[in-house]
């Protein structure tokens, strides 16, 4: 995938928005940084955990899923949008990606933009040490147990979802924070596995920052998305580098994004 550009050309990354009928000035939010800030950017990712929880794309005209996708079908034409599934998200398929008209991508994906070569990822494959949640992580990710788990009725998956959300807060509040963080050792693989890529972008974790690496000699970089619980944050890559950007709400029409 290749992004060629000039000085207004630009892409923007986002992960961890978590959106759902209960939050919704930061659905609010969401709306308002693709009407005034993503319709700017060449392209738009999306890398995981857009909702709160996906049961499934028959859920597609849930009046708040419609709001979210007829927003993000009406910025795609102009701006390429992208998706990574995320923890939460992983059976977006492609009932929903037809219907929002994004493109869903593997995890993780190389990209060539900007003279940059860019590993994008949702990044929760990268949390090794947490055990328990990577076993959780196989058995949901296989073709056979999705299959099974969508032939239930909807209204039993919502149910089912919302018990194994309630039994993950538990299970988070007696872990420590370091479990729940990347491995570096998985980090360092990942890199080596994609002939050291110049970035790697993702999410999951909720820790915003750039950390800069040295692997076998090779000059890394690895930004971490924020999530969008008390506000917005955005990656921009352009070709002078990446940009943190935090973002409010009723900010976005004064924006220089």
């Amino acid at each position: 995938m290749n992004t060629s550009g000039d000085d207004a050309d630009f892409s923007l990354f986002i992960s961890d928005l978590h959106l759902c009928h209960t939050r919704p000035a930061i659905t609010a939010l969401f709306v308002e940084f693709l009407q005034y800030a993503a319709i700017n950017a060449t392209s738009l990712y999306i890398l995981g955990d857009l909702f709160e929880y996906w049961a499934g794309d028959d859920d597609i005209d849930d009046a708040h899923h419609r709001q979210v996708i007829d927003a993000i079908k009406l910025l795609s034409v102009k701006t390429s949008v992208y998706f990574i599934h995320g923890n939460r998200d992983f059976l977006i398929s492609h009932g929903f990606a037809g219907a929002a008209n994004i493109q869903l991508l593997a995890d993780p994906t190389l990209l060539q933009a900007y003279g940059k070569r860019i590993l994008i990822s949702h990044g929760d494959a990268l949390c090794t040490d947490d055990v328990a949640y990577q076993t959780f992580r196989t058995q949901v990710r296989n073709p056979a147990w999705q299959q099974q788990f969508l032939a239930q009725p909807l209204s039993s998956r919502k149910l089912q979802i919302e018990a194994l959300r309630m039994r993950s807060e538990t299970e988070k509040s007696q872990k420590s924070e370091t479990i729940m963080d990347v491995n570096e050792g998985a980090v360092q693989a990942l890199f080596q596995a994609y002939n050291y890529p110049d970035l790697l972008i993702h999410g999951h974790t909720h820790r915003p920052a750039k950390h800069v690496l040295e692997i076998d000699k090779y000059y890394c970089e690895r930004w971490v998305l924020g999530d969008w619980y008390d506000q917005g944050s955005c990656l921009k890559l352009d070709r002078s580098g990446c940009h943190n950007l935090l973002l409010q709400l009723h900010q976005l029409k004064q924006s220089d994004v």
